[in-house]
C-alpha cells in the first residue's frame, strides 16, 4: 500500500510539473504572437483549452506565471551556456561557444529579450526584476572569469579590463537582437539574420581581446 501511494504521489507530481511547464510554454507563445503586455490568464486558459481556475490551480496570479517563465529562462539559458563553455578547448574558445549558444537560444525563443526588458513586468514585480538582475550579473561574472583566465594564459592582452569587456560582450548581443528585430521582414542585399550578423561580429570582438603579435610570439609555451 505504501509503495502504491508513493507511486501515485509521484505520478500526480509529474502531472502537475508537466501542466506548469505547459503553461510556461503557452505564455511564451502568446507573448511572441501578441506582445508581452497583452498576455492574460484568460488567454492562456483559452489557448490551453481549460478554464482560468485550472490555470490558477498551478499559479496564484499572472505575476507568478511570469516569475516561473523567468525562472525557466534562467535555468535553460544558464545551463545551456555552461554546457557550451565546458566544451571549449581554452578560455576564448569557451567564450565563443557560449556566445553562439546564447544566440541560438534567442533564435529559438525570440520573445525572451522582450520579456527581459519589459518595463511593465519589471514595474509590477520587484522579485522578477531582482531575478533578471541576478541572472545578468551571474552571466557577466561567468564571462569575466573566462576573460581573466584568457588573460592569465596570455590569450588576451595583459591590459584587458575584463569587466568592461564583459559589458561589451553583453551589449553586442543586445545590439544584434535589436538590429535583427528592426530588420525583420526588410529586403536587404544579403541575408541579415541574428545568426549571420553574430557570425560577422564576434570575430571582431575576439580580435580586440588578443594581445599584440609580438607579445604572443614572446609568450612562454
Amino acid at each position: 500500500m505504501g509503495l502504491e501511494m508513493s507511486e501515485g504521489l509521484a505520478r500526480k507530481r509529474q502531472g502537475t510539473d508537466e501542466r506548469r511547464e505547459k503553461i510556461i510554454h503557452v505564455t511564451l507563445d502568446l507573448a511572441a504572437r501578441q506582445g508581452v503586455d497583452k498576455v492574460t490568464t484568460r488567454g492562456i486558459a483559452q489557448a490551453m483549452g481549460v478554464t482560468q481556475n485550472a490555470v490558477f490551480r498551478h499559479f496564484l496570479s499572472k505575476d507568478a506565471i511570469w516569475l516561473a517563465v523567468m525562472q525557466w529562462v534562467r535555468e535553460h539559458l544558464m545551463s545551456g551556456l555552461g554546457r557550451a563553455a565546458e566544451q571549449g578547448h581554452d578560455p576564448l574558445d569557451a567564450l565563443q561557444r557560449m556566445f553562439f549558444a546564447h544566440i541560438a537560444f534567442i533564435t529559438a525563443h525570440p520573445v525572451i529579450p522582450r520579456i527581459l526588458t519589459s518595463e511593465q513586468l519589471h514595474g509590477r514585480s520587484t522579485v522578477l526584476r531582482r531575478l533578471v538582475a541576478e541572472t545578468m550579473l551571474d552571466y557577466e561574472t561567468k564571462i569575466a572569469t573566462l576573460l581573466a583566465d584568457a588573460r592569465t594564459q596570455r590569450q588576451a592582452r595583459a591590459d584587458l579590463d575584463v569587466h568592461a569587456a564583459a559589458t561589451l560582450y553583453l551589449g553586442m548581443i543586445q545590439g544584434l537582437v535589436l538590429q535583427a528585430s528592426i530588420l525583420r521582414g526588410q529586403r536587404t542585399l544579403v541575408a541579415r539574420t541574428l545568426a549571420t550578423e553574430a557570425a560577422r561580429a564576434f570575430p571582431v570582438f575576439l580580435e580586440a581581446l588578443r594581445p599584440p603579435a609580438s607579445t604572443t610570439q614572446g609568450a612562454i609555451p
